[in-house]
């Protein structure tokens, strides 16, 4: 049988329904002032994990991918306690993730080079400007507001069951993944489920998931059926194929930052400065 046939017989005979989630969790922060805007004269640095930490500047820029974030993380890496701008994606997400866990503002996923509209809406993030919302697809109505949690899917699993992950009850999550096959988006996502983290999430928004076409046999889940399948039933808006992750564009998102998700017209719009 089929991974698709054994899998819509099992979801039959359990009526659809999943194991019940962790009664009480903690609520994701609420949105605090972001660090203060960049000028001219504002000292930025160009970070490569594990390397040193200058407290002399004003924003940091993650330049390294691939691997090895959380590695800095177990070996002690701190964050300042007053707002600082960090920019990054991909395996950095890692770090900002656990800015923001810590309590520590400042944290932008989104991605410094190779497209001016993206660097663009990053420089008016860090200057305090407004930019304009997000647009995606609409796949599940309703309107939540929350503080954003941005994350490459991969990176954020990999973070469950340490103190690096922060609170998503009550945050809008979006979501982005690259060269993992749809059978290990599914595995994952059925592990965020049974472990109760999507419990009591506001939103949910998915940026771009890419993948090699030989990763889907005949008759295998698409991506697009695992990614519905598995989280439409929380019953949140949800919003698909917004300009975030590997690809171009990567637009800008300030984690933390108060946001509102549209499931009926597909939009993602920042709330406050």
């Amino acid at each position: 049988m089929r991974r698709r046939r054994l899998l819509q017989a099992g979801l039959a005979l359990a009526g659809g329904s999943w194991a019940a989630a962790r009664a009480a969790l903690p609520t994701a922060q609420p949105a605090v002032p972001q660090p203060a805007p960049l000028r001219r004269g504002s000292r930025i640095a160009a970070l490569a994990p594990s390397t040193w930490l200058d407290p002399r500047v004003d924003a940091l820029f993650y330049v390294g991918a691939g691997w090895g974030s959380a590695r800095v993380l177990e070996a002690g890496w701190r964050f300042p306690a007053s707002p600082r701008w960090c920019v990054g994606f991909s395996d950095c997400s890692a770090l900002l993730l656990a800015q923001w866990a810590a309590g520590s503002v400042g944290g932008v996923h989104g991605w410094f080079g190779r497209d001016a509209g993206a660097w663009q809406r990053l420089v008016a993030l860090l200057q305090h400007q407004p930019v304009a919302p997000l647009q995606g697809a609409s796949v599940q109505g309703g309107i939540a507001r929350g503080p954003l949690v941005v994350s490459n899917l991969t990176i954020a699993t990999s973070l469950i069951g340490t103190p690096w992950l922060p609170p998503l009850k009550g945050a809008i999550l979006v979501l982005e993944d690259t060269g993992e096959a749809p059978y290990r988006i599914d595995r994952q996502l059925t592990q965020w489920r049974s472990s109760g983290l999507l419990e009591g999430v506001a939103g949910i928004g998915l940026g771009r998931f890419s993948w090699a076409e030989d990763d889907v046999l005949p008759g295998d889940f698409s991506m697009e059926e695992i990614l519905l399948e598995r989280l439409a039933p929380l019953g949140v808006p949800l919003v698909r194929h917004l300009p975030v992750g590997h690809g171009r564009p990567n637009l800008a998102l300030p984690i933390g930052r108060l946001a509102e998700l549209d499931g009926r017209s597909g939009q993602l719009r920042l709330l406050s400065a």
